[in-house]
């Protein structure tokens, strides 16, 4: 049983797998060998800054020839930053957490698939007015940020998949093994885009310290909040809360966003501990599937196994032996 779908026949890969962008985590190495493992790698653009991103960007095109992509956070971005990454030549452009559409023609013009990532119904109606190539309908599940009010994937995909029609759906949140992408797929959506699982991998930009933890962790060990990024400083808007796995300093300011707003001390506090990268407080995005990332291993093994394990759960689903 091949998984041809939607995802698969836009992008000319082989699997409904797509990497999540994560920044921080998923750099050119990882991207590109999703895109070798047959799925469709991503790079973490964050908010554009060039720098980090160039080295990022040459070393997936030198190490895989086919379709990639890159990420941004749309409320982060500039129209040069597109176009600057566009020079690059990605199969794809995944904007999430913002409206796509200043960017949209510019996207499309250069023959390009965007990728619309959307936590409530009014960013997906948003993003099919701007001509989404591809829709990524986040749950709440998901590890790094999410929408406030994001319901639960189970829930939300199905919806998100009646509304977009003919626009393929990507599931996101949660999924960490081949029964959730089967999951997604008989949901409607076109495939998975994974995150946590594939922070998992010998190629993700992962400490040694933060992979343990990750082994270590279930999806209780992870929480929704504000609070690391008010703590770091970041421009995050407020409306985007992260799920992280939990730690010392969130555990003491946790409830108190408001006092730690004002506290001088606990931003020096937390900058003593950033700084030499103290698990204590330092984020660890992480969905609540982290329980099923048990190893480190190769990305592009992780790829063809995540398919497998879909492929024979709908075939049992589905083959001579099923219920009727």
């Amino acid at each position: 049983m091949a998984l041809n779908t939607a995802l698969t026949d836009y992008m000319s890969i082989p699997h409904p797998i797509a990497l999540a962008p994560m920044g921080g985590v998923a750099g050119g190495a990882l991207a590109a060998a999703v895109s070798e493992g047959g799925g469709l790698g991503m790079i973490g653009g964050g908010s554009g800054d060039r720098e980090r991103l160039a080295p990022e960007l040459a070393l997936v095109r030198e190490r895989t020839e086919k379709p990639w992509g890159i990420g941004f956070l749309t409320w982060g971005i500039d129209t040069d930053t597109v176009a600057w990454a566009l020079e690059y030549q990605p199969a794809a452009v995944m904007l999430s957490f913002g409206d796509p559409a200043p960017y949209a023609q510019r996207i499309h013009d250069a023959g390009v698939k965007l990728v619309a990532q959307v936590t409530d119904l009014d960013e997906a109606r948003r993003a099919l007015d701007v001509g989404a190539d591809l829709i990524v309908a986040q749950g709440g599940d998901a590890g790094g940020h999410a929408g406030s009010d994001a319901i639960g994937t189970m829930s939300f995909v199905p919806v998100v998949v009646d509304l977009a029609g003919a626009t393929p759906v990507l599931a996101a949140g949660g999924i960490a093994d081949g029964r959730g992408l089967a999951a997604a797929l008989a949901l409607g959506a076109a495939g998975a885009l994974i995150g946590t699982r594939f922070e998992g991998t010998q190629e993700a930009l992962l400490s040694a310290e933060e992979s343990k933890a990750l082994l270590e962790a279930r999806g209780q060990d992870t929480e929704s909040n504000r609070t690391l990024d008010i703590a770091r400083g970041s421009a995050w808007p407020d409306r985007y809360p992260a799920r992280t796995l939990r730690n010392d300093f969130l555990d003491k300011w946790r409830g108190r966003d408001d006092e730690l707003r004002e506290s001088p001390d606990a931003f020096r506090e937390y900058r003593a501990l950033a700084d030499r990268n103290d698990l204590a407080a330092t984020p660890i995005w992480a969905g609540q599937g982290v329980g099923l990332v048990t190893a480190v291993e190769p990305a592009a093994d992780l790829v063809h196994s995540l398919a497998a394990e879909a492929e024979r759960t709908l075939h049992n689903l589905t083959g001579p032996h099923a219920s009727s």
